[in-house]
């Protein structure tokens, strides 16, 4: 090929993320660079099933002097260092337009995965990550009453921050539109006005027919990493057909979930050996007032781990990231080859 000839593997570009209208610096040369910067060691310490120290485990009574259940499934509890509060006043209104302030209200929850301390969600069998996803929509569902939005999410390992091991997720409920749904929302709408179909449903069609960016596919369900990732290996699980909540999803389609969730999240762990760090979270329509349209939403899942090279080498999202843009080095189809190469059995289930 000549070196005049544009080749996605070999040569910088930008690719566009339609949810978002930003662009993605892409740096494929960059991959072939040594490496001589931070190693995070990543944890070897075997975890018990039970830790009498642990404020999540069932039985155990946590900092605010409550007391868990002897849970045998999912738990949920108003998490007792909360980031909103439900009878939070408004803000008086600023008359000067560079400092402005906006009430708000609101609550947080968290979600016990499992009474097992040493399991991660792709250690947990299927029917148990099933319950997980049932526990997720009640929670969505019912905060969504009152709230507009309701943002669930999992922060796994250290190197995200989570400072408790035991298996567990998150929910806020908002009374306003996050920056990230704000955003999606304008560009979601502008599409569906544009083309008259819904832009995440002709993503999963598109998708489906090419397979490159393709990790896991079941019945109902296929994760990517999406043409416009940023994270090394960030994917999108998606439903295969138009599903605006959780709510909507069939029987069928919620036992699928749970295995396309069990197959991604343990090709994660299998990609370093290691228990794989990441952020996730679910995105669907937001709680508008009745009789606002909403068939431009499709529900989605948003996996952004930050591993690059192994399981000691981060991406670090600094600099020209901070300033300018976010930039990756591998493409995004690399990444998902990467990924599809090593197995949806846990490494821990095999030996």
């Amino acid at each position: 090929m000549s070196e005049n000839t544009f080749n996605p593997i070999d040569h910088p570009h930008r690719r566009y993320n339609p949810l978002t209208g930003q662009w993605i610096l892409v740096s494929p040369h960059r991959a072939k660079r040594p490496w001589s910067g931070q190693d995070e060691k990543p944890s070897t310490q075997q975890l018990p099933s039970y830790d009498k120290e642990c404020f999540l485990c069932a039985g155990n009574t946590r900092i605010s002097g409550d007391k868990n259940p002897d849970y045998t499934g999912t738990y949920v509890f108003t998490n007792d260092f909360a980031a909103l509060m439900t009878d939070s006043p408004e803000a008086p209104e600023s008359t000067n337009p560079l400092f402005k302030t906006q009430g708000v209200r609101g609550l947080s929850r968290v979600i016990c995965f499992s009474p097992d301390h040493s399991k991660t969600l792709p250690e947990l069998p299927v029917q148990s990550i099933r319950a997980v996803v049932d526990t997720w929509n009640e929670q969505i569902e019912t905060l969504g009453k009152d709230y507009v939005w309701v943002q669930a999410f999992e922060n796994k390992g250290e190197t995200m921050g989570c400072s408790q091991p035991h298996p567990h997720g998150q929910v806020w409920a908002n009374s306003f539109l996050p920056n990230e749904i704000e955003r999606k929302e304008k560009h979601l709408k502008e599409y569906y006005q544009q083309h008259n179909s819904n832009l995440l449903v002709d993503y999963v069609q598109t998708e489906i027919e090419d397979g490159e960016r393709t990790v896991v596919e079941t019945e109902h369900w296929i994760a990517v990493v999406p043409y416009w990732a940023a994270w090394p290996f960030e994917t999108m699980l998606l439903p295969k057909t138009a599903i605006r909540r959780m709510s909507e999803l069939s029987e069928a389609q919620r036992d699928d979930l749970a295995l396309a969730i069990k197959q991604l999240t343990s090709r994660y762990d299998n990609l370093f050996q290691c228990s794989f760090p990441y952020s996730m979270g679910w995105h669907y329509a937001p709680f508008f007032e009745a009789g606002t349209g909403i068939d431009h939403w499709q529900l989605h899942a948003l996996f952004y781990p930050p591993l690059l090279r192994s399981a000691s080498v981060r991406k670090f999202m600094v600099g020209y990231e901070m300033l300018a843009e976010s930039q990756r080095d591998l493409t995004a189809e690399q990444a998902a080859q990467k990924l599809r190469d090593v197995s949806d059995v846990h490494y821990k289930e095999k030996s």
